[in-house]
C-alpha cells in the first residue's frame, strides 16, 4: 500500500460524514440523534443504504401493506426519514439478503448483497467515498451489531471502501480520498438496556427489556469498546420522528418509545461509538466524532 495523505478540512469547508447502513430504517435506529445534532451544526451528512430492505417483514402490527410492494413503500419511508434528519441519501443498489432462519440455516438467496463477491458490492461504495469525500465514516463492527448477513457484509464493504478509496492504485473515475476516521455504532450495550429497564421501574412503566436482559449471553462487551460518547439528547425527538417514518418496521406503541424522551435524556443522553481506525492520531476517549478535525 503506498503512502496515504489524509485530506484535512480547510478553513470555511464544511465537515462531512458518511454513514453506511444495511437497510432503510437502520439510519434511524443507529446514530440518528447525533446525525441530527451534526446537521444542525452545518456538517454535511450522506447516508448510504446498501440494500432496499426488500425481504424485511412487516414489524408494525398496525401497518397494512395491502396491494403495495414493500420495496416501494420502504423507498418512500427512507426518503421521509432522510428529510427529517436533513441528510442526503444514496442507495448502493443491492438486494436484501433476508434473515436466514432455521438450523442449519438455508443458503443465501442467489445474487443478494451478502451472496455477491466483496469486490462487486464494494465498488460503488468506493466511488461514493471518492465523490463525497467524507472526513468521517460510520458503520458496523465485525459482528454487524447483530449477525444479520447484510449487517456483517456492510462492515466488510465499509472496511474495503475505507482502504481502496484512499489507494491511488485502485482505479476509478474519481481521485483517491483518504477519510480521517472510521467509527462503529454501538447502540444497545447491556449497561444501557439495564439503565432503561431500571428507569421503567422508577417511572412505574412496565419494562419491555427484562426478557432481553435475561437472554444476554455475554458480559457487557459493547460498553468496553465504546470510545466516543456524543451528547445528543436535545435531538431525541428528531430520532423518534425518523424512526416513526419507517412505518413498516417501527411500532409507534412498541419498546422503542416505552420511555419518554425527557427521561431518556436523563438516564442515557449519548449515542455511543467506537473509533475503529484513525489516520490522524491515537484512539482516545472522545465526545465529538470530529475531534482533531475542527479548525484543522
Amino acid at each position: 500500500m503506498p503512502e496515504i495523505n489524509v485530506e484535512m478540512p480547510v478553513a470555511g469547508e464544511p465537515l462531512r460524514l458518511l454513514a453506511v447502513h444495511a437497510h432503510p430504517d437502520d439510519e434511524a435506529s443507529k446514530g440518528s440523534a447525533s446525525t441530527a445534532k451534526y446537521v444542525s451544526e452545518g456538517v454535511q451528512i450522506m447516508v448510504v443504504s446498501c440494500t432496499g430492505g426488500e425481504r424485511g417483514d412487516i414489524l408494525n402490527p398496525g401497518f397494512e401493506l395491502g396491494e403495495r410492494n414493500i420495496s416501494d413503500v420502504r423507498k418512500v419511508e427512507m426518503q421521509r426519514a432522510a428529510e427529517i434528519l436533513g441528510v442526503s441519501h444514496r442507495w448502493l443498489g443491492f438486494e436484501d439478503s433476508g434473515w436466514p432462519d432455521g438450523d442449519p440455516k438455508p443458503p443465501l438467496p442467489p445474487g443478494c448483497f451478502a451472496d455477491l463477491a466483496l469486490e462487486t458490492v464494494s465498488a460503488p461504495l468506493v466511488e461514493i467515498v471518492r465523490e463525497f469525500k467524507p472526513h468521517v465514516i460510520t458503520t458496523y463492527d465485525e459482528n454487524g451489531g447483530y449477525p444479520h448477513p447484510d449487517h456483517i457484509r456492510t462492515h466488510e464493504v465499509s472496511m474495503y471502501a475505507w482502504e481502496k478509496a484512499a489507494d491511488p492504485n485502485y482505479e476509478t473515475n474519481q481521485e483517491p480520498w483518504a477519510a480521517a476516521k472510521l467509527y462503529y455504532h454501538h447502540g444497545f450495550s447491556k449497561a444501557r438496556v439495564q439503565a432503561m429497564h431500571d428507569a421503567c421501574g422508577a417511572l412505574g412503566i412496565e419494562s419491555p427489556y427484562q426478557e432481553w436482559l435475561d437472554e444476554w449471553e455475554d458480559e457487557d462487551l459493547v460498553t468496553n469498546r465504546v470510545t466516543a460518547r456524543i451528547d445528543c439528547a436535545n435531538w431525541f425527538p428528531v430520532r423518534e420522528a425518523a424512526l416513526k417514518a419507517h412505518e413498516t418496521q417501527i411500532d409507534p406503541n412498541g419498546s422503542w418509545f416505552a420511555i419518554p424522551n425527557e427521561n431518556l435524556a436523563e438516564i442515557w443522553p449519548t449515542e455511543d461509538y467506537e473509533l475503529a481506525i484513525s489516520r490522524i492520531g491515537e484512539i482516545v476517549e472522545e465526545t465529538d466524532l470530529f475531534e482533531g478535525l475542527r479548525g484543522a
